[in-house]
């Protein structure tokens, strides 16, 4: 049997906006609005009322963690304007994982933010570094008991929805909305992650960090989209020019940290003109990425080569209607984490993404979940996954 480190987390994640449901305030709920051709997010998965339900099924399932976040723009629905309910139900969360012997794993940003935020100048306005700087400082009296928190998910997925944001006319003349996790009919169209809006996140992340280390005991770090992007021949300098561009500014950023999150699904090749589309295939996902578990074990290996920081795999999983597939491609990627902490690298958990099929930024067709969730009555159905990887938990190896 194939063994992971002594205390090695087991979990899986959710984003507050994808299952939460009704996310009034925030500049994503605002999009979905008026954007042509994206869903909806609606009421979501009804996590916001159901999280026990959700935690339940990971604790009896053997997990030891749970990933979740808090959403700014219930907090702070106006500048300046907190809601102490707000607060309050996320330290209920945390309590909720806590009483089960689930770790928290808290995410204080995930994509979305106060629409006012948004509406002000977003991450380049002068003082959005100090807004958000206020908005941690304002969650730091909840988080006692938490051992890890993520100040931000995707940085670099993040400025390149800031791109995207910019290009909202455009996208509204054309009638197309391209998410940013699901390629569809234009992957060749995403932007690269703004550099400007990079260098910002870096100075945001850092004044929270700054903040979380004098107000609470917990390791701090933010998880990175890694690209496992492979090189063609003669390739090697864009490669270069590319990886600090999509991942190593981030990394680099991270520097200073406790950990950093590694977030992997696929692999891309870059040729001499950019980073080459997905070519289609069978075996794609329901995303349109490629079948390559073997991207974990290359995200985790390029993160400790440029950061040499403990590595938390923050997320990592498949879209797939067939769940044997996912079972497959985790034990897959689970053997590529075994083989990186043989060679010596600090990989100290993996958190699946996700538990719930949710609302995937504009979509509700893919499916990463480990629990089915009928979108009418919000039944969850455990799939065969959920059990599988909970026994991988329980005994802690493969």
């Amino acid at each position: 049997m194939t063994t992971f480190p002594e205390g090695f987390l087991w979990g899986a994640a959710t984003a507050p906006h994808q299952v939460e449901g009704n996310n009034l305030n925030s500049d994503f709920w605002a999009n979905e609005a008026r954007v042509p051709g994206m869903e909806r997010s609606g009421d979501a998965c009804d996590s916001y009322h159901r999280y026990a339900e959700d935690m339940d099924l990971l604790a009896d399932a053997g997990f030891t963690a749970y990933r979740f976040g808090l959403e700014w723009a219930r907090i702070e629905p106006e500048e300046g304007l907190l809601s102490r309910a707000e607060l309050a139900h996320y330290r209920r969360m945390i309590d909720a994982a806590l009483d089960r012997g689930l770790t928290p794993v808290v995410t204080l940003q995930h994509f979305t933010h106060p629409r006012w935020f948004a509406e002000a100048g977003g991450w380049l306005a002068p003082d959005a570094v100090a807004r958000f700087t206020r908005y941690v400082e304002a969650v730091c009296p909840i988080l006692d008991g938490v051992e890890w928190v993520v100040t931000m998910n995707e940085p670099n997925m993040l400025s390149m929805m800031a791109a995207l944001q910019r290009d909202m006319l455009a996208q509204q003349a054309s009638g197309q909305w391209q998410s940013p996790t699901v390629d569809n009919a234009r992957p060749a169209q995403l932007p690269a992650p703004d550099v400007e809006i990079g260098e910002r996140l870096v100075a945001a992340h850092h004044a929270a960090r700054a903040v979380l280390r004098a107000r609470t005991d917990a390791k701090v770090g933010w998880s990175v989209a890694n690209r496992a992007f492979e090189a063609r021949p003669g390739a090697e300098a864009k490669l270069a020019e590319l990886s600090w561009v999509w991942e190593d500014l981030y990394l680099a950023g991270s520097a200073g940290d406790d950990y950093v999150g590694v977030q992997s699904y696929s692999s891309q090749w870059v040729g001499p003109d950019g980073v080459e589309p997905h070519p289609e295939h069978p075996d794609n996902t329901l995303v349109g990425t490629a079948y390559r578990p073997d991207a974990l074990a290359m995200a985790i290996r390029h993160t400790h080569a440029v950061t040499g920081l403990p590595v938390l795999v923050t997320e990592n999983g498949i879209a797939t209607a067939e769940d044997d597939r996912r079972i497959a491609y985790t034990s897959d990627a689970l053997r590529g984490v075994a083989a990186a902490v043989a060679d010596g690298i600090d990989v100290r958990g993996y958190l699946h993404w996700s538990l719930l099929d949710n609302y995937e930024w504009g979509h509700w067709r893919p499916t990463f979940g480990l629990v089915a969730v009928d979108r009418a009555t919000f039944a969850r159905t455990p799939k065969p996954s959920l059990a599988w990887l909970g026994s991988v938990a329980r005994r802690n190896g493969l």
